[in-house]
């Protein structure tokens, strides 16, 4: 039977037990959701690669990404000679920004010609930098990248609901503080009627409803209505002023049944995760800064457009060999030893020598769909008309979500809003659509949330990673069966080869999980190879 009375209203074994699953349902939706695992990085500070290599050992690094070019960086400084082969044109990898200029063809030959004004950008791959993802934050210090806030958790965006409020987007100002009120109403009525299941003293009772009082926004009667208290949190209706006619309007609170059975409480808890707790950052100018300021600082090490067909052991080497996509020819790089960092989604596809184990663990990682469009617009409406200064707004629409610009605020002019960013079924869906008609539907949808879209929208850019030629996939996706059988195979010394990015992390998606990847994999192979030496000179 039933939780909730045949009237339709909400019993509070139903609220309760709503609630909890609200609590489940935000994790399990986030996990879905989220980039990577919420774990923080190993980081201790810079790399001691202790002893030297013999004069002339050389290391050839396969991809110009971050995992790459920390690789390249700690191993030259240890006194080896390094090459870097990059399929690309330029640094970064999936660190990259589309600026106003800049040109993209993804696979199929679509043609994407990036019309923002010279100072806008998008960031189609890794858009923001968590605190304590501390190697990365410590390489954009050393390589003097400068940051600014990345606005995470903005209480005057939007929560949406196509289905509920009447398709009208409410404030995360609104929802959170009525569903908290109302939880902290409930709570304290459990209390006084000593409803809880464990036993509390009287005076840790006092204790508690003060501070569900406080916590809920609740009134002397320890309710949560309309009124001064809930109106501090929620917003006025109508704001204090100057003068005449200046008192403040308190502001009409949603009603809990509205808001349960909206589900727009799935978004609610995104900020409290740890990977997007406060504070975090972004670039000045755009997240392709920490390529461009790695490929300054390792400038002539590249070989670009070098798409790698094979790589082959034998004879205390290692040989790349590898075509020029742009001029044509046939080319190959021998080293003593060789950094892979290629996706594994591309990586598979490749003439590879390595063990049936290594081969088999290339093989077994599937790489996430995931699409993102940026969008520019004539001027800043979420700013000029909604007081929305960075954050992101969440819906139920196809978009899934809506992001606000964290730099350049309240200075007037145009801006670019990351206007969709879909995963899974629905990304796949999006990457078969022309790039024109990916923008064109996320205007639509937008403009269901923002009414401006219309009148305001310019012009746009849609990325669908499924379609990028150099890693046919956003990041790589373990489960917990495939980890257990195959990741520690994947991150051995193979040979003369050692695999290294963020797909050889427990940092999926994350930049922090190329790069902590990397300092483990060129760690262990500087003690193998300093070790072979010292083995052999005894020998000697």
């Amino acid at each position: 039977m039933s939780q909730v009375s045949q009237g339709g209203i909400l019993t509070r074994r139903h609220f309760l037990t709503m609630v909890g699953y609200a609590a489940g349902g935000a994790a399990m939706y986030q996990a879905m959701m989220r980039l990577g695992h919420a774990a923080e990085g190993s980081y201790d500070g810079p790399i001691r690669l202790e002893g030297k290599p013999k004069p002339g050992t050389s290391v050839v690094i396969l991809g110009a990404g971050l995992a790459g070019m920390v690789a390249a960086l700690e191993l030259r400084n240890a006194g080896y000679k390094v090459k870097i082969l990059e399929y690309r044109e330029k640094v970064g990898g999936r660190n990259w920004s589309l600026h106003g200029g800049d040109s993209f063809t993804e696979l199929g030959g679509a043609k994407q010609d990036v019309k923002f004004d010279k100072d806008q950008y998008i960031n189609p791959g890794p858009w923001r930098i968590p605190f304590h993802h501390r190697a990365l934050m410590d390489y954009c210090k050393r390589l003097k990248v400068r940051l600014e806030p990345f606005v995470q958790y903005n209480y005057n965006a939007y929560l949406h609901s196509s289905k509920s409020f009447d398709g009208k987007p409410q404030r995360f100002r609104h929802i959170h503080a009525d569903f908290q009120g109302q939880v902290a109403e409930l709570l304290s009525k459990a209390i006084n009627t000593q409803a809880l299941d464990a036993p509390i003293s009287k005076e840790d009772q006092e204790k508690l409803l003060e501070a569900l009082r406080s916590w809920g926004a609740l009134d002397k009667n320890m309710a949560y209505v309309k009124g001064h208290a809930s109106s501090e949190v929620r917003g006025f209706e109508r704001d204090a002023g100057g003068g005449l006619n200046a008192e403040p309007t308190f502001s009409e609170p949603l009603a809990l049944s509205d808001i349960v059975r909206s589900s727009v409480w799935h978004n609610m808890g995104i900020h409290d995760l740890y990977e997007f707790q406060q504070t975090m950052f972004q670039p000045v100018g755009g997240m392709d800064q920490i390529g461009v300021a790695f490929g300054k600082e390792l400038e002539g090490l590249f070989t670009f457009n070098a798409k790698v067909t094979a790589i082959k052991q034998g004879d205390g080497k290692v040989t790349v060999s590898y075509t020029d996509h742009v001029k044509g020819g046939e080319h190959t790089e021998t080293a003593d030893w060789c950094v892979c960092t290629i996706p594994l989604s591309i990586l598979s596809q490749i003439d590879v020598d390595a063990s049936k184990e290594m081969r088999a663990a290339i093989d077994a990682v599937p790489y996430a769909p995931s699409v993102k469009i940026g969008l520019q617009f004539k001027r800043r409406f979420w700013e000029d008309d909604e007081a929305i200064y960075g954050g992101i707004s969440y819906t139920d629409l196809p978009i899934t979500q809506i992001s606000y610009p964290s730099g350049g605020m309240n200075a007037g002019g145009k801006g670019v809003l990351l206007g969709g960013y879909m995963f899974g079924p629905s990304a796949t869906e999006w990457s078969s659509l022309s790039p024109e008609d990916r923008v064109k539907h996320a205007v639509q949808y937008g403009a269901q949330i923002h009414p401006q879209y219309k009148d305001e929208f310019e012009n746009g850019v849609a990325v669908a990673w499924h379609r990028v030629p150099w890693t046919l996939g956003c990041y790589g996706m373990w489960t917990d069966q495939t980890r257990k059988a195959h990741y520690d195979n994947l991150c051995q010394i193979d040979g003369r080869m050692v695999l290294a990015g963020e797909h050889a992390s427990y940092i999926n998606a994350w930049q922090e999980g190329a790069i902590l990847s990397s300092l483990n994999a060129i760690s262990r192979l500087h003690s193998h190879i300093v070790g072979n030496q010292q083995a052999d000179s005894k020998g000697a």
